[in-house]
């Protein structure tokens, strides 16, 4: 079953390495276990429904409870510390796309706020029930969730928006097809989330990103059946599938998307290479990005993310031989030594040939390949990493992420600040912060930035919450500063939306605002996201 208060099914366990454990004791100190919330008494404080009934709207506690948060960091401190107190009154989860345009004329009728619920993966607030007197009715789309069409000829397939990752490439995959779409949440977010999050995927070099593969679809408004046609390319006027993609629900509900799919390819490879230092790293990295190299994914970890890895890692049988051998080749990955993930995906003979090419280029950059038995490694467990949250937050130690993507001239700086700034954001509390950066999503003209950080957990949920806002605060104002996106590959959401402003500016977030506003003239859907 999912887990109520936490990522994934409850019968998976990360079990923390002795030596992930001894690096956070060295780094941030010990932490001290805490005890959490039960169900039970969660459910308890649910407050009594403020909607009438309805057939298709589930009104019980324990369902509203389930469905009222997702997986950002505020989410976790409310439901673990117990001081949640917005719960939606109610949840509906539609059969058909009739019953969800029921649903929607049932809202307005009873001036009920709509939240519309993919699969609960978000993690910068896109689930949280507004205050105010008007209901919140919660609509899951789980159950639009089938292939309703796979056209072979023009590549082209038409899911239900509700699919979840795995179901979608199993229908695919049956039929000799692949989306390619692998976001860290891929079990259990949804294609319809993905188009509403401006979602990027772990092979976005190759596959491109979703916008790259949404091709129309539906979309239910308070205004009516919006719907966007497939034509390949057009050239008239504005193309409305823009609007769509990252509207986060302020719109409406997404119930049916149609994407470019692609034949399974023959091969895919995965393979680690070390280099001495960032600045090769970096440097390799870019040349790569830049010279048409037919890759599917590079993630490049710095000094820092690479020794926590290889601690997370445990084996230290094993890790500590690599490590032996590295610095026979003059890198040294307890010091300044950086991983480079890369991916080859397609026909055989062009990921043998785009393998040999960027293997000549990183052995330029002093890059020392370990062929495939770390790449294989990272593939078996990459939608694993999530579950080691929940051990972190058992022993004490809260984590989250944040990215960005910023181009080429300022990536080594702007990470540099942004580590700094959440190194030094808790030191007034003299408290450390762990930090650790990645690069991917790699383009010809920059790179996202993707961090990590881990700190210890107080007490209270309230030193929690402030703690937080002072490292998302720090972490942000550096990205404002070297003129980043405020986000990737997350969507905006409630955590975001303060610094929109800076890459939209004023008059372009008033158009996304008078956009929603056509869409949905009463404000029902989602009010308090994105704009």
């Amino acid at each position: 079953m999912r887990r109520w208060n936490g990522w994934g099914d409850d019968k998976v366990e990360f079990h923390l390495a002795p030596t992930a454990r001894r690096m956070l004791e060295e780094r941030i100190g010990a932490a001290t276990p805490r005890a959490e919330v039960d169900l039970e008494t969660m459910v308890s404080r649910v407050p009594a429904s403020r909607l009438p009934e309805h057939l298709l709207v589930d009104r019980s506690p324990a369902t509203r409870l389930r469905h009222a948060v997702g997986q950002s960091f505020p989410d976790w401190v409310h439901i673990r510390y117990g001081s949640l107190a917005r719960f939606p009154d109610g949840v509906a989860v539609p059969n058909d796309e009739a019953e969800l345009a029921t649903l929607l004329a049932y809202a307005a009728e009873v001036e009920a706020l709509v939240i519309p619920y993919g699969g609960g993966t978000s993690v910068v607030g896109h689930l949280t029930t507004p205050v105010g007197p008007r209901p919140v009715l919660m609509i899951a789309t789980t159950r639009l969730n089938t292939l309703t069409d796979l056209d072979e000829r023009n590549f082209l397939a038409t899911f239900g928006a509700g699919v979840t990752g795995p179901d979608l490439e199993a229908a695919l995959r049956a039929q000799g097809f692949t989306l390619g779409h692998y976001p860290q949440s891929f079990e259990y977010s949804t294609l319809g989330g993905w188009v509403a999050a401006r979602s990027s995927g772990q092979q976005s070099l190759g596959y491109g990103r979703i916008e790259d593969m949404f091709a129309g679809g539906r979309m239910h408004t308070p205004m009516g059946l919006f719907e966007m046609n497939t034509l390949p390319a057009s050239a008239a006027g504005p193309d409305l599938r823009q609007m769509v993609l990252g509207s986060e629900g302020r719109m409406g509900v997404i119930s049916q998307a149609t994407v470019r799919v692609r034949r399974l390819p023959e091969a895919e490879r995965f393979h680690a290479v070390f280099f001495p230092d960032w600045t090769a790293a970096e440097s390799a990295v870019r040349e790569l990005s830049q010279a048409g190299i037919p890759l599917s994914m590079m993630r490049l970890s710095n000094a820092v993310e690479t020794q926590t890895n290889l601690a997370l890692a445990g084996k230290e049988r094993l890790i500590s031989g690599l490590k032996q051998y590295l610095e026979l080749r003059k890198v040294n990955v307890a010091d300044q030594g950086c991983m480079l993930m890369l991916g080859f995906t397609g026909q055989r003979a062009i990921v043998k040939a785009g393998r040999r090419k960027a293997l000549d280029i990183c052995r330029r950059y002093r890059g020392v390949h370990m062929y495939r038995m770390l790449g294989e490694a990272w593939r078996k467990n990459r939608f694993r990493t999530p579950y080691a949250r929940n051990e972190l937050w058992r022993l004490g130690y809260g984590a989250d992420t944040l990215e960005t993507c910023v181009h080429w001239g300022v990536v080594g700086e702007a990470m540099t600040q942004i580590e700094t700034a959440l190194r030094d954001a808790l030191a007034d509390e003299g408290e450390a912060v762990h930090v650790f950066t990645h690069l991917s999503h790699f383009y010809s003209s920059g790179c996202s930035i993707y961090t990590t950080y881990l700190f210890r957990l107080p007490h209270d949920g309230e030193t929690a919450m402030a703690r937080w806002k002072k490292l998302k605060q720090a972490a942000s104002d550096q990205i404002v500063k070297f003129g980043g996106t405020i986000s990737h590959q997350h969507g905006v959401g409630e955590d975001h939306r303060p610094y929109l402003v800076h890459e939209k500016t004023p008059l372009g977030v008033e158009l996304i605002r008078k956009n929603c506003a056509f869409f949905d003239p009463s404000g029902m859907m989602n009010p308090g996201k994105l704009v």
